[in-house]
């Protein structure tokens, strides 16, 4: 949790907001992409996008390294994306290089 307190105190520093369809066409380009989601485990199983992983954001400095290398390409989901920034934030400060989020999370999808 020490990762997570220090960063609520600094802004992100670059764009990491990807869109719904560019997430389709990175995932169609490489199967290798890992697809996250970060709200809870009840939310997860009530709906989830298909192929991806669940890691609660209150639980992800403690469970992340166990699941995926820190060269991993991740995008990042939640319900509006704030969840999802926020775990952006997190894994960039805990050293992982290649992660997004989905912009307005499930609520942007399902919308379309």
């Amino acid at each position: 949790m020490k990762l997570f307190k220090k960063w609520l105190m600094k802004g992100q520093r670059k764009n990491t907001s990807i869109t719904y369809e560019e997430m389709k066409l990175r995932r169609n380009k490489n199967p290798e992409v890992i697809l996250l989601d970060v709200r809870s485990r009840q939310e997860y199983e009530e709906y989830h996008l298909p192929g991806s992983i669940c890691i609660p954001l209150y639980l992800l400095e403690e469970q992340v390294e166990k699941h995926m290398p820190k060269d991993a390409e991740i995008i990042i989901y939640c319900q509006m994306g704030g969840r999802s920034k926020t775990a952006v934030k997190l894994l960039t400060k805990m050293g992982y290089q290649n992660v997004c989020h989905i912009e307005g999370g499930l609520d942007a999808i399902q919308t379309k």
